[in-house]
């Protein structure tokens, strides 16, 4: 039975391969449905996975870890989800995991009080193994199973039953069933015609909604708008979109993106040289990866204020080791509590942060070049073409008369092959050189006083503190956070016919006093994100 299910699943998938009251009111923008997103069906993150299975069966439920790994493309792992499929080696881990969770959830009272919402009468009771089904259906794949799904999810579970003997038993088979099945690993975003515009129909954009600004599956109350067609109006989805944005749980939907956005799931195998690096750790990763994104929490729902100031703002959270590298009193004796960064000191905001400087840094010294391009592409959204080939990109080593590091990258760009891409990045890395490989402050580089002047493309900073005011005085970076929340909303690069529909996303954040969380609002509503294209 198992390899049966296995067997459906990759033939499947192989198939697939092919406000506040202060706030300002944001309307859908009014643009052609030919403008809409590219629309497809998209895997389950890593994350998104594990949400779901414990949503909906409880949190004492353990996920197994082993499946199929996450790929990013674009810089994005929601671009991933929707361009890649399932390999052979992953419907074994699904299939695995599935079996594991399944066998959990019937030996514990409480995760079985959850999936199965009637008491048998025996082994082949076949109306609550139906009931099963079609409730534990509606939860897992996100929508009302149809007759001949229900037939076979209670069908696997009634003829397991028969065999063991127990219908819990049996329903292990069921549940596995329903947690192997493409519906439930894909989300289904594949659209409808409708008046001669194709829209995604109501459950799909349940789904659609929930995994962008949760990160995870539709809770009973978002599939109760789909089922009575609220969500097809602009009033019902603004009403479950500003439900969503009002709850906790919308901190989850927010990490996750900024998690992609910054390149900072790297952070847990970040590793350095201990010799040169003293203040490493392996925890040094995943404590600086939660500074960052409890900054965007502080800012997008405890204070609802202005994005830029992630950028220039002296406040963060720090646990003990973080406040030593930042020479700072520590707040508590373990975990994070909130500092203030002195007034006249070398850092703050977000170009300050440890999991930026050493995550964008060499295991053994910093990096100008991947500084200097994480800012031109992931702040500014600036385009920095691949290298020639066979042109040597290695930096010269310290020298005499090159001891720190904007001497060699100086003499570096004396080669024209070099010269036109790194001209965009290195300049503004240098501006962060007073830090590290590690992020720890420094005032020289090889017994030589670092200079960390340059400018954003004519904006002057004489420091790394400079620097981040530049970029919040940019236009381009709010433009660059709408931009590449609309494609992880979206789960597409987007195409050029779609840059309308941004602006004005772009507009609507501008108008909030750039909050992000009307940010988020504003690309639910958008036609890009209601309207579908053609499946790919």
């Amino acid at each position: 039975m198992r390899r049966l299910l296995s067997t459906l699943l990759l033939a499947v998938v192989a198939g697939c391969a092919s406000d506040d009251g202060d706030a300002p009111a944001v309307e859908a923008p009014k643009v052609a449905p030919q403008l809409a997103a590219h629309t497809g069906l998209a895997r389950l993150t890593a994350a998104q996975y594990r949400n779901s299975v414990v949503d909906v069966f409880g949190p004492e439920v353990v996920v197994p870890t082993q499946l199929e790994p996450d790929v990013a493309q674009e810089g994005l792992i929601a671009i991933g989800a929707t361009s890649t499929s399932i390999s052979a080696r992953g419907v074994e881990q699904y299939e695995s995991a599935s079996y594991k969770i399944a066998a959990q959830v019937m030996k514990s009272d409480s995760l079985r009080a959850r999936a199965v919402p009637c008491a048998p009468t025996g082994p082949t009771d076949a109306d609550c193994a139906t009931k099963l089904a079609t409730s534990l259906g509606l939860s897992l794949w996100r929508r009302p199973l149809s007759a001949e799904e229900v037939a076979s999810v209670r069908d696997v579970t009634l003829k397991a039953a028969a065999v063991l003997g127990d219908f819990y038993k049996g329903a292990e088979y069921g549940v596995a069933r329903l947690l192997q099945s493409p519906s439930f690993l894909f989300r289904v975003a594949l659209g409808a015609l409708e008046d001669g515009v194709r829209r995604y129909p109501s459950y799909e954009l349940a789904a659609r909604v929930s995994y962008f600004l949760w990160d995870t599956t539709p809770d009973s109350e978002l599939l109760g708008a789909a089922a009575n067609g609220a969500l097809t109006t602009d009033a019902g989805l603004r009403e479950q979109a500003e439900r969503m944005l009002a709850s906790p749980r919308a901190r989850a939907g927010l990490r996750a993106f900024v998690t992609q956005w910054l390149g900072l799931g790297d952070l847990d195998q970040l590793s350095k040289d201990p010799k040169l690096f003293t203040y490493y750790s392996p925890e040094l990763g995943p404590a600086a990866r939660e500074e960052t994104l409890r900054l965007f929490e502080r800012v997008a729902f405890d204070e609802k204020s202005d994005f830029r100031e992630v950028f220039t703002t002296l406040r963060t959270s720090v646990n003990p080791k973080l406040a030593s590298m930042y020479q700072v009193p520590a707040p508590t004796r373990d975990g994070f509590g909130e500092v203030e960064l002195p007034f006249d000191g070398p850092r703050a905001g977000l170009l300050g942060h440890i999991s930026l400087l050493a995550q964008y840094a060499h295991p053994v010294s910093s990096s100008a070049t991947l500084r200097g391009k994480f800012i031109r592409t992931r702040l500014l959204c600036g385009d920095i073409p691949p290298p020639p080939v066979n042109v040597n990109t290695a930096l010269p080593e310290p020298s005499g008369t090159t001891r720190t590091l904007r001497e060699r990258v100086a003499e570096h760009l004396v080669d024209p092959g070099c010269r036109a891409c790194h001209t965009r990045m290195d300049p503004l890395g240098l501006g962060l050189e007073n830090f590290d490989g590690i992020g720890r402050y420094r005032r020289e580089d090889n017994g030589a006083v670092i200079d960390p002047r340059g400018d954003v493309d004519g904006a002057a900073f004489a420091d790394a503190r400079g620097l981040g005011q530049a970029l919040r005085d940019d236009p381009r970076t709010t433009r660059c956070v709408s931009q590449y929340m609309y494609r992880y909303a979206t789960g597409f690069y987007e195409a050029y016919e779609e840059n309308p529909t941004i602006d004005a996303v772009d507009y609507s954040f501008r108008a909030s006093g750039h909050r992000l969380d009307r940010l988020m609002l504003a690309i639910v509503l958008s036609p890009g994100f209601r309207l579908s294209g053609d499946p790919q």
